[in-house]
């Protein structure tokens, strides 16, 4: 039974009316779902304070590696909820609206977005040697008190349900709702554009504490672009989800180029070269990251055989 159903059946028609139009700002009676705004934020707010809270008390009781294991039980248990919790309350519409359909061919895009992902950072690899800022110092270094195959499983497994967890509530949840809800007050195409632009700040704001120059953020809006337009395009997560976590983790933990994200090196590699090349945002990151969209919108359209808006983005289906 649903909120408006329960409210129909206590409340008196005069009440139920007074109801109505106290909460018209927040609720949209029309679909029996928060407004879009709300939508939009509230799975980002209430995981964010989630996973803060999580994050505080697991450090201050518990030491390596219980901390690590505690931490991503945490993160899976926080993204899961938040999946659930959008798909039965906030937005009340199927997990695969989020993007999310799970089915082979969802999986065969995520395959895809992470080969795509490996390449680029494979060829940021070489440019790096091959200019001289990099060398390459040993192989399986870094694990730690781990040996190295637990600790890269560990890893990958933080570094994907991270990933995941930005891609749902900056795409999944704030981009399709932000579009769902412009849709109709201005032309599509420009309703979509407006979510890519605001989410996409949105995902920029939260890596700014790895920003020391504001000039640092254009990667991050960068990136931000790239992810957006994948999902506007396909209606689909599986290629942001897929290149998100394979380019965070290849590039760190694969071909040793990562900086404030420290893990076990299957290439062992020291950055020598300057910031402003091959930094934590440095132009071959940054150029090889366009390069990796670039390919994405090219396997898009031999697959489509289109690049145009996916109709799902800004479209509400229901339950």
């Amino acid at each position: 039974m649903s909120i408006q159903s329960t409210v129909d059946r206590i409340l008196p028609t005069a009440v139920r009316e007074r109801t109505v139009q106290c909460l018209w700002p927040a609720w949209n009676t029309d679909q029996h779902r928060l407004r879009a705004p709300l939508r939009a934020l509230l799975p980002t707010v209430l995981t964010l304070l989630l996973l803060g809270l999580f994050q505080t008390v697991i450090r201050a009781r518990f030491t390596h590696p219980v901390r690590e294991l505690l931490e991503l039980t945490s993160i899976a248990i926080v993204l899961t909820g938040a999946v659930l919790l959008s798909a039965r309350v906030l937005d009340r519409r199927p997990v695969r609206g989020f993007g999310l359909s799970l089915d082979r061919e969802w999986w065969h895009s995520v395959v895809v977005g992470g080969l795509v992902a490996t390449v680029i950072n494979g060829g940021a690899l070489i440019v790096a040697l091959g200019a001289g800022w990099a060398t390459f110092t040993g192989v399986m270094r870094g694990s730690g008190d781990l040996s190295f195959l637990p600790a890269m499983a560990l890893v990958f497994v933080y570094i994907a349900l991270a990933a995941t967890w930005e891609e749902f509530i900056i795409r999944g949840a704030m981009l399709t709702n932000i579009a769902e809800g412009t849709d109709g007050l201005a032309p599509r195409w420009i309703a979509v554009g407006f979510a890519v632009l605001v989410s996409t700040l949105v995902f920029a704001f939260l890596h700014g504490g790895k920003v020391t120059h504001f000039s640092q953020y254009g990667y991050y809006l960068i990136a931000g672009l790239i992810f957006s337009g994948v999902y506007v395009l396909t209606g689909e997560l599986a290629l942001s989800i897929g290149f998100h976590v394979f380019y965070n983790f290849t590039q760190s933990a694969i071909f040793g180029l990562g900086h404030s994200q420290r893990t076990p090196e299957l290439l062992a590699v020291d950055l020598v070269g300057p910031a402003r090349w091959v930094g934590e945002e440095g132009l071959v990151f940054v150029g090889f990251a366009i390069l990796g969209g670039l390919l994405l919108l090219g396997y898009i359209r031999w697959q489509t055989g289109s690049l145009a808006l996916d109709d799902r983005v800004p479209t509400y289906a229901g339950q």
